[in-house]
């Protein structure tokens, strides 16, 4: 595992030392260059969570994963560069079904940097923040043209977001997902890390996808469908999509030309409706 190497995948140039600004600029960069994708459930693979393995797939071939993945390659990233990174577990809320997933439903990291802590997750998709969220206040938190929060309910803390044309003082604000501040190891994530390939309640077994995120946007592949979302500007305040259906021998193209991914394995599409799991949370 070469940490230059890795540096150079996510397009890191400069000194990198632990400070909140290269922590700032290393998430960011991850989001732009690995995409959050399940691609590997699709095309007759297992995700397995060994980190030489994840560091093979995301670094030297250029691929991307779900948040066991990249989140478990950027601790091990964070954790070398000399950052004091402690694993979380959290739920996240599916928007198809409005219902939060098990426990270890989602992999996620704290941060304590200088007497203060930071949540970092590149590993998520469409409402994920760019930059690490600081989890000691409850305060609004704005991201260029996203404004988010952590609210606290005793031990759980919910990471909240207004989408892009709700915004203010009167704005809705919608969970993302939640979380506690317990310690994790990565191996109490194996079990729900196979949950996620083979359950019909779960987005990564009923859905084809890969998402990136883009300099004033993002690009996101689903079943069929390539979106593509320009995020607001000064000039137009509102969020613009473009989809472009796709037919199975396009979409091989489609991920090597906009995602630099390339499959050694035939990918079946799926867009599925997701069942509602029997237990909620």
């Amino acid at each position: 595992m070469d940490l230059g190497k890795y540096l150079a995948r996510i397009g890191f140039t400069g000194p990198a030392e632990p400070s909140l600004e290269v922590m700032r600029t290393l998430h960011t960069c991850h989001l732009l260059s690995v995409p959050f994708e399940d691609l590997t459930v699709h095309s007759g693979g297992r995700v397995q969570l060994d980190l030489p393995l994840l560091y093979d797939k995301i670094v030297n071939h250029r691929r991307g994963g779900f948040c066991y993945e990249n989140n478990s390659l950027f601790r091990w990233l964070l954790t070398e560069l000399g950052f004091q990174v402690t694993i979380l577990s959290g739920q996240v809320k599916n928007r198809f079904t409005g219902c939060y997933g098990p426990p270890f439903d989602h992999f996620i990291l704290l941060v304590e940097l200088e007497g203060r802590r930071w949540l970092c997750d590149v590993g998520f998709g469409v409402p994920g923040f760019s930059v690490p969220l600081s989890l000691d206040t409850e305060d609004p938190q704005e991201q260029s043209h996203r404004v988010y929060r952590i609210r606290k309910d005793l031990e759980m803390h919910f990471v909240e977001w207004q989408e892009e044309e709700n915004r203010g003082v009167d704005g809705d604000w919608k969970e993302i997902y939640k979380f506690t501040l317990k310690r994790r190891s990565k191996e109490d994530f194996t079990e729900m890390c196979q949950y996620h390939q083979t359950s019909p309640s779960s987005i990564f077994f009923c859905k084809s996808l890969c998402t990136v995120l883009r300099p004033g946007g993002r690009l996101t592949y689903i079943g069929h469908r390539l979106i593509t979302t320009t995020f607001p500007t000064e000039e137009n305040r509102h969020v613009v999509e473009t989809i472009t259906e796709l037919k199975d021998e396009e979409i091989p193209g489609v991920l090597k030309e906009k995602f630099g991914i390339a499959l050694n394995s035939t990918l079946i599409a799926k867009d599925e409706k997701i069942t509602p799991p029997l237990i909620t949370y």
